[in-house]
């Protein structure tokens, strides 16, 4: 098998440390194919990126063939097969999310170009920079040469996080929920859709049985679980969010029946606007290639949490307009 060139922006932070090793030990795309890691971060944090390199290359990985640590986009996302996206501006003391929207706004427009001009002809982007829907949805918009279908955004995490806490809740093992999605922003509005997941091959509804828990206690729990782990850790997701990382990857690039949760661009499926960036179920049909799962039933509760999500997807939408 060639080498896979991976582009990894941020790659200093922390999500970027947990995330490193792990791909270059084979977790992402097996113990067969060689790696090499394409690393950016702003100039700022170059030196701590040589220092990761450094750990990279103490942990004698036979599988990592080559390290590029740069600042320069261009030589990051040259001839790459997966540019995942990861660093993006946090938000800070004060700021409106309108402001965090369009100084991201400007980043993406210069990452989506660069990719555009530079990426191999295979190339696949995946957006983890919150807010990552919009991200990816500029990113995007900034390519003739790659369709929107070779662009996605991470809400594997949500996914992760939604399957633990029902699989607690019902005491069964991980393996045992299966079919639940990830409906609309990586945000507090999302919807995780327990209504058409399934728990030991039951209706998870039915399994639980507790329909004010679900509604009251669970949604709002994934939704913000980010802000509890915040709270608790002094710290933003990073481990959990690497790992999300890769089972979006490995389950974007193993064609399978199973049904995972990624952003992707609307085309009205569930209510959603035509062109925002939500989250769906999809199922993999060929490497890299997927198709959106529209069989999932809603009843009015549902909706209107779908709608809701729908509606902060449009208005920020609104907010970029400038860059799309």
């Amino acid at each position: 098998m060639s080498t896979i060139r991976i582009a990894v922006t941020g790659a200093a932070g922390q999500i970027g440390y947990s995330l490193l090793p792990r791909i270059a030990a084979g977790e992402m795309f097996g113990p067969d194919a060689k790696i090499s890691l394409q690393l950016l971060e702003i100039p700022p944090a170059l030196e701590a990126l040589k220092g990761v390199a450094m750990e990279l290359d103490d942990c004698a990985f036979p599988l990592l063939e080559e390290i590029i640590v740069t600042s320069d986009s261009e030589e990051a996302f040259n001839d790459a097969n997966l540019c995942l996206l990861v660093g993006s501006k946090p938000r800070g003391p004060g700021m409106e999310r309108s402001d965090l929207l369009k100084d991201n706004g400007r980043i993406f427009v210069g990452q989506g170009k660069a990719i555009a001009e530079n990426a191999a002809d295979n190339c696949r982007v995946v957006v983890v920079g919150n807010p990552c829907n919009t991200n990816c949805m500029i990113a995007a918009s900034q390519s003739d040469r790659f369709d929107n279908s070779r662009f996605t955004a991470m809400t594997r995490l949500d996914q992760n996080r939604a399957v633990s806490m029902i699989a607690k809740k019902a005491d069964v093992v991980i393996e045992e929920v299966k079919g639940l999605a990830i409906f609309g922003n990586h945000s507090p509005t999302m919807f995780p859709d327990y209504s058409n997941a399934l728990i030991s091959g039951k209706s998870a509804g039915a399994v639980i049985d507790d329909d004010k828990w679900l509604k009251t206690e669970y949604i709002p729990g994934v939704g913000k679980r980010g802000a509890a782990i915040i709270k608790a850790r002094g710290l933003s997701s990073a481990a959990s969010a690497a790992n999300a990382l890769i089972n979006h990857v490995q389950s974007l690039y193993t064609v399978s029946d199973e049904i995972h949760s990624i952003v992707v661009c609307s085309q009205g499926q569930y209510g959603f606007a035509d062109g925002v960036w939500a989250g769906m179920p999809v199922r993999t049909v060929s490497p890299g290639t997927y198709e959106v799962v529209e069989n999932y039933e809603h009843d009015d509760f549902a909706k209107k949490a779908l709608s809701k999500t729908n509606d902060e997807l449009v208005s920020e939408r609104e907010l970029v307009s400038e860059y799309l």
